[in-house]
This record gives structure tokens, C-alpha cells and sequence, in this order.
């Protein structure tokens, strides 16, 4: 690990794969612990993503708030491609890190869908977390994440896949099905997150302690400055209106109360977040990157689909984040993001397990030895 040039002051550096818009990025940014009258921070040396958007917001804010916050000024190398192109070992142009962030790609792992798991297009690509975590020079941790239906794809097969070649390549693994809405995060987003840490290392990650506190969205949304950007309305339809007119806070187009001639003629799949309001009192549900009429989430009070900050707000992207591209860019953005604040919590127990210094913790709910000695199946399940 690096010192930096500010007094009593030491720098973790980290990459990310598939880093999204930068809400992980976001999150190690924030992360700070203090020990022995240092302050222990994280400093990005370089992310790759596919989406050009996404990697300009990713530019735009991830590398102002190292600049600008913590005062580096080294450039955040920054590459927009397939990773399929890029060499990602010792002998290619990214440097070697302490830390990995990879969300690979969660499409084939959903509940909501095929789940075709390693055998599809995108599941294979956590291998390539794996080419990094091979090098001679490997970081020394790593925090992957993904959707809780990944412990299920393939019969619970991907997911042993994935954590045997996580210790084959030398890491000691923790494996946490996250409520993140348990965490201060105003959504009910249930995710898996795997931390390893180098073996040689003997260090032992914790899974860190629920906050306790429980944030409403109505909290969450209830103080935007009318000045921020990404406030732009969603055109809807005198039918979406009606229908949200005749639904009560909670309720969605099958459990609401509304005329024949507006209720939606659907007899096969009926997916509970089809034009459903949030409850002001609770935590939103899971906000999404993708999906077509009645996906947008929905005001409890006001007939109309969510802003994207407001959206962004749900998913605790502070109001200064710009995001780059259209509004259905920036929705897709958003919605695949790690949660910002649920990413610092994370990843300042795993520094605080690196420099040895004690915080709240609790027992994992995925028992990692037993899938990867083939005695767990995962029976249990989250919803997404």
C-alpha cells in the first residue's frame, strides 16, 4: 500500500471492472478510517465499463471527487471498451492495485429472466475478475457483487463455480446476501457481496453489523432542492394516469382497486412492481436499470413515474452527481449501480480488517466452505 506525499495520510489503491456509472467507485472515494493518527483512503488508479455514458459519468465524477475531496491529482485512467479486448494481465496497461471492485454483469444471474447463469452471454464474464486476481502482482482484496439470483442460476452451480475459482486464485472468501434497506439505504435492494483477501495475508473479513436504522423514501426524497439536475418528467399517458389515480400507496396494477376498461389484460407473468406507488413510509422497492411501461417506479402522492434524481436518491447518490447521456441512459445508469453509501459501509470493514482495527460485525448467511466442499445448495432465497 501507497503513501501519500500529505502528512499522516496512507492511500489503498484500487481498479474496477464493469464499474458502472461509479457508485462503488463513489463509495471507496468516501471510505475513510482513522488509526493511530492516520487516515486510511482509498485512491482509484484506473476503471473500464463498456457504456460510453457510463464511463463519462464515471469520469466526470468520480475523478472531481478525488481531485477536488481528497486532494489527489493523479488522472483516473479510464477505459470505455469490451472487456473482452482488454488485456487485463501483467503484461497489459493497467496497473497493478491493491484492491479490485468488478460488479460483473448480473443479467444472467436475475431471478427476473432466464438465469442462465455461466452458460449465457454475460455470466462468463466474472472470469475475467479472475484474470486480475491471477496476476503475479494481485491485489490484495477484492469486493464483488452481484444479484441474490446468482446463488440459484444453474441449480447453485454458477455460484459454487464462481467462488471456487475466487479461492483457487489464493483468497480467503466471505459471501453475504446484503439487505441493503437494513444499512440506511431507502430501498429494498438484496444483493450478494463476495470480499476476499489474500490468504498469505490471515486476516478475516466480518460481515458488517446492520446500522439498525430504517430510512423511508418519503425521508429520502423529501428535501430535493428544486435547482438539481435530472428533475425532468416522464410523459405519461392519460391510461398510466388513471390507472395510478385508482392505486393506493403499496398497491400495484394487480392489487389495485380500478375500472375494467384501464386495467392492464395481462394472464401470464405478473410482476409486482408494474405501475406500483411507493409507500412514503417505507423503503422503496428495488430501483431498476431497465424495463418498459409501468417499470419507471411511482410517486405515492402524485400520479407520475420518478425523476431520475429522484431515483438517484433512492439508490444515495449525493445531488451533486452529474450523470452523462439521455434520460433513459441515465435511468439504465442508475438503476444497475451499487448503492454509494452501501458500498463505503462494506468496504471500510474490509480496511478496517486490513489494519487490524475492530467494528460491529455479524455471521454471514452464505456458508462459503460448505459450497465450495459441495455441501450447500443455497436452498434459500431473496427476493431481487
Amino acid at each position: 500500500m501507497t503513501s501519500n506525499p500529505k502528512k499522516n495520510t496512507i492511500l489503498i489503491s484500487i481498479g474496477e471492472l464493469f464499474s458502472g456509472p461509479g457508485g462503488g467507485g463513489l463509495g471507496a472515494s468516501m471510505s475513510s478510517i482513522n488509526l493511530d493518527n492516520k487516515e486510511i483512503l482509498i485512491h482509484h488508479k484506473w476503471a473500464t465499463d463498456i457504456d460510453e455514458d457510463t464511463c463519462q459519468t464515471y469520469k466526470k465524477n468520480i475523478q472531481k471527487y478525488q481531485t477536488e475531496t481528497l486532494r489527489i491529482n493523479e488522472p483516473i485512467q479510464v477505459i470505455c471498451d469490451d472487456i473482452n479486448n482488454i488485456d487485463l494481465t501483467e503484461t497489459g496497461e493497467l496497473k497493478s492495485v491493491d484492491g479490485l471492485l468488478f460488479g460483473f454483469p448480473c443479467n444472467d444471474f436475475s431471478i427476473v429472466g432466464e438465469s442462465k447463469g455461466i452458460n449465457g452471454h454475460f455470466g462468463p464474464l466474472y472470469k475475467h475478475g479472475i484474470t486480475v486476481l491471477n496476476r503475479p502482482d494481485k491485489p490484495k482484496w477484492f469486493l464483488a457483487e452481484n444479484v441474490g439470483g446468482i446463488t440459484s442460476a444453474n441449480e447453485g452451480e454458477a455460484f459454487a463455480t464462481i467462488l471456487k475459482d475466487m479461492d483457487e486464485a489464493g483468497y480467503d472468501l466471505v459471501a453475504h446476501k446484503y439487505k441493503f434497506e437494513e444499512y440506511g439505504i431507502p430501498q429494498k435492494r438484496h444483493r450478494v457481496i463476495i470480499v476476499g483477501i489474500l490468504k498469505e495475508l490471515k486476516k478475516t473479513f466480518k460481515v458488517p453489523r446492520p446500522t439498525g436504522h430504517i430510512q423511508s423514501v418519503g425521508e429520502a426524497l423529501s428535501d430535493i432542492p428544486p435547482s438539481v439536475s435530472h428533475q425532468e418528467l416522464t410523459r405519461q399517458s392519460e391510461n398510466v394516469i388513471e390507472r395510478l389515480k385508482h392505486t393506493k400507496p403499496g398497491e400495484n396494477a394487480w392489487t389495485a382497486e380500478m375500472p375494467e376498461n384501464i386495467r392492464l389484460k395481462v394472464t401470464k407473468a405478473k410482476l409486482s412492481n408494474i405501475y406500483k406507488r411507493l409507500d412514503s413510509t417505507k423503503p422503496a422497492y428495488t430501483v431498476t436499470g431497465s424495463g418498459g411501461g409501468g417499470t419507471h417506479m411511482y410517486h405515492w402522492e402524485e400520479n407520475r413515474a420518478l425523476t431520475n434524481r429522484e431515483r438517484a436518491r433512492i439508490q444515495t447518490f449525493p445531488d451533486w452527481y452529474e450523470f452523462s447521456g439521455s434520460k433513459e441512459s441515465i435511468r439504465k445508469q442508475i438503476g444497475m449501480a451499487i448503492p454509494p453509501n452501501g458500498a463505503k459501509i462494506i468496504i471500510e470493514s474490509i480496511i478496517s480488517t486490513l489494519y487490524d482495527k475492530n467494528y460491529n460485525s455479524t455471521m454471514s448467511n452464505i456458508d462459503v466452505s460448505k459450497i465450495l466442499n459441495g455441501s450447500d445448495q443455497l436452498k434459500f432465497e431473496f427476493s431481487e
